[in-house]
């Protein structure tokens, strides 16, 4: 359950999770038979004082403890749905500003890039041994600044969800004010000044609560080459679907998503062929939270076109995952398809960041 009042933001999530088996178990899963509500400002103090000035780039310490599988019930399994499990790492650092990811963008080489809630850029690289991520490494944080070169939170654009890519320039989407900013990462890295794009005038329309959510870069050679995704978190049309949009390219216009019961957009990543995923999340009080990825083709992404596409991952709290946010693919040097994903802890004790990578297995 979300809400926005005045200048404040306030999150609400109540988790359940089942019985675990031992009492360590009981503290990392939240709790068993547990409703937990946290109330949280979208500034904190020192998120305030960075408002005014911009900061320069600052190296942080992030922990990381590996998981030992990702059902809790049996770590040992690995399939799930089209699927595997490759391993996941519980995040957590002393640096004060490090949380609420929303937004995400994986290398081969392991390095990636990652936005948060309150207008900060995480840069780092993922560790490996034998495929499986085991650490953090060279993690930066800095204030996303804007195209005046103060972070964009000065202006109340801290509510930064979504990261998308064209080679080194990056797209972010910021769902407070329904705007995305581009970033020439390649040139400036974390102290690039982000230029607002313009956007259709239905992107502005929607509920700064439930808004921009997701974005996806489409490369050259497809059929949508040179168009910017973006999709709304529950920015409904009259029939009840998701809103989504393609900004430039070769056939701009407003397209929706069929909305299943109960789940709204995180965030949406393109496969190397082409079509797209979009990572969904769901809660209710008696199930918890719930996540799914479904699998759009991209061939039937037009304007006027209402799209939907198979479920190939489900997941609920019977196994390792919060609020995950964010999404990335990317292709590894043996050709594997690896799926990212990062969950915003909305920098709450009671929640967790978790870094997720999984295998797509094409059958």
């Amino acid at each position: 359950m979300i809400w926005k009042s005045g200048n404040r933001f306030s999150e609400k999530i109540m988790l359940q999770q089942p019985r675990p088996s031992t009492r360590r178990g009981f503290f990392q899963h939240f709790a068993a038979i547990a409703v937990v509500a946290m109330v949280l400002s979208p500034l904190s103090g020192s998120a305030q004082q960075s408002a005014r000035t911009a900061e320069p780039p600052v190296a942080i310490e992030v922990q990381a403890r590996p998981l030992d599988g990702f059902e809790v019930r049996d770590p040992s399994r690995r399939r799930f749905g089209a699927l595997e499990f490759r391993g996941g790492l519980v995040l957590t650092s002393p640096y004060r500003e490090f949380g609420g990811l929303s937004g995400l963008k994986v290398s081969p080489d392991g390095k990636f890039i990652a936005v948060t809630d309150k207008g900060r850029w995480l840069e780092g690289r993922i560790v490996y041994r034998d495929q499986i991520p085991v650490g953090i490494a060279d993690a930066t944080m800095a204030p996303v600044l804007g195209p005046d070169g103060k972070p964009l939170a000065a202006r109340g654009w801290y509510d930064t969800e979504s990261i998308a890519h064209d080679g080194g320039t990056l797209y972010v989407g910021i769902e407070r004010v329904n705007r995305i900013v581009r970033f020439d990462y390649a040139k400036d890295g974390l102290r690039a000044r982000g230029q607002p794009i313009p956007v259709p005038a239905g992107i502005g329309k929607l509920p700064n609560n439930k808004g921009l959510e997701a974005l996806a870069f489409v490369p050259k050679g497809s059929p949508l080459g040179g168009t910017l995704i973006a999709v709304s978190e529950r920015g409904l049309d009259g029939a009840g679907n998701i809103k989504a949009f393609l900004i430039g390219g070769p056939s701009p216009g407003e397209f929706a998503v069929k909305r299943k019961p109960d789940f709204d957009i995180s965030d949406a990543a393109l496969l190397p062929g082409g079509d797209l995923l979009l990572l969904e999340r769901s809660f209710s009080i008696l199930s918890g939270v719930g996540i799914r990825i479904r699998r759009i083709a991209q061939a039937g992404i037009v304007p006027g076109a209402v799209v939907d596409g198979p479920e190939i991952f489900l997941a609920d709290l019977g196994y390792q995952l919060d609020n995950m946010e964010a999404l990335a693919v990317h292709r590894d040097a043996s050709g594997a398809i690896v799926l990212t994903m990062l969950s915003d802890d909305n920098f709450s004790p009671i929640q967790r960041t978790l870094l997720l990578q999984f295998t797509l297995v094409e059958e």
